[in-house]
């Protein structure tokens, strides 16, 4: 496979060996606490070692992030009202959160660490969460609408569950929990996809429609609500039309996979709702 833009073969084999050790202690971990422990560190490491990494190479672009905060708002923007309590996980630097927050009565950022720019004034209806991944004080039946974007591949597969139910427990019923993560059968998604036909770094588990669907009717949400999500576009479809193509794609090369999965399903898109 031709290396990533900009980045050597070597450099993207270094950033996939580190970022796979780092990935197979947290999977190694057998509780909560213990990968609460890794979560804390696992970032700090990986930038240390992969001094080319991306996200410390990269120039923030306003352009580009005002783009994607518009394509992600266009997703939200029927959730949202002057009463909405508004909660996203894996907020990052918290830009789409402050934006939420301008039309909703208030926005919380749940992350492991803080990421807002120390330029960046956040709005006054804005609170960023720190928690270690595991344990999360926000009172039950207390959130209108919960988002995460590229979040849920990034848990344990023995946390996805809890992170679902610690979900369910914070909305109000008829609350909403809007996710998008990467779709299992046109990945991996992360740095494997140069090496390896399964994710092997920090997607700890890339997801299906059917999958999300299954869980989180498992931990009690009544209706899973999908959607064709891409290039600013979101379209409503049958839950059981998106998982036959699904289907249909897991039979085809991983090759063909590839090729088809960022048109046919570009990401896992639902609203689970309460």
């Amino acid at each position: 496979m031709t290396p990533a833009p900009e980045r050597s073969r070597a450099q993207l084999r270094n950033h996939y060996e580190v970022e796979r050790a780092l990935a197979t202690q947290l999977k190694a971990a057998p509780t909560p606490a213990g990968r609460a422990r890794i979560y804390a560190t696992m970032y700090d490491e990986l930038f240390a070692r992969v001094p080319d990494h991306p996200r410390l190479t990269a120039h923030r672009d306003p352009d580009a992030e005002r783009r994607q905060v518009q394509r992600l708002m266009h997703l939200l923007r029927p959730y949202l009202g002057r009463d909405t309590e508004y909660v996203e996980f894996g907020a990052g630097t918290c830009v789409l959160a402050s934006e939420v927050a301008r039309h909703v009565r208030r926005a919380r950022a749940v992350e492991i660490a803080a990421q807002i720019p120390a330029d960046v004034t956040p709005p006054a209806n804005f609170a960023l969460v720190l928690y270690d991944g595991w344990t999360l004080d926000l009172d039950a039946g207390s959130v209108d609408l919960v988002f995460s974007e590229q979040f849920l591949e990034h848990l344990h597969p023995d946390d996805a569950r809890h992170h679902l139910e610690l979900v369910h427990r914070m909305l109000r019923r008829g609350g909403r929990y809007v996710l998008r993560t990467p779709e299992r059968w046109t990945g991996p998604h992360d740095i494997s996809r140069w090496f390896s036909d399964e994710p092997q770094g920090f997607h700890l588990r890339e997801w299906s429609y059917r999958e999300v669907a299954a869980e989180a009717r498992a931990v009690g949400f009544e209706q899973v609500h999908a959607y064709w999500n891409g290039r600013g576009q979101r379209l409503a479809l049958p839950l059981g039309l998106l998982c036959a193509v699904e289907a249909g794609i897991a039979c085809l090369p991983l090759g063909i996979r590839r090729s088809l999965g960022h048109r046919l399903i570009p990401m896992v898109t639902v609203a689970l709702e309460k």
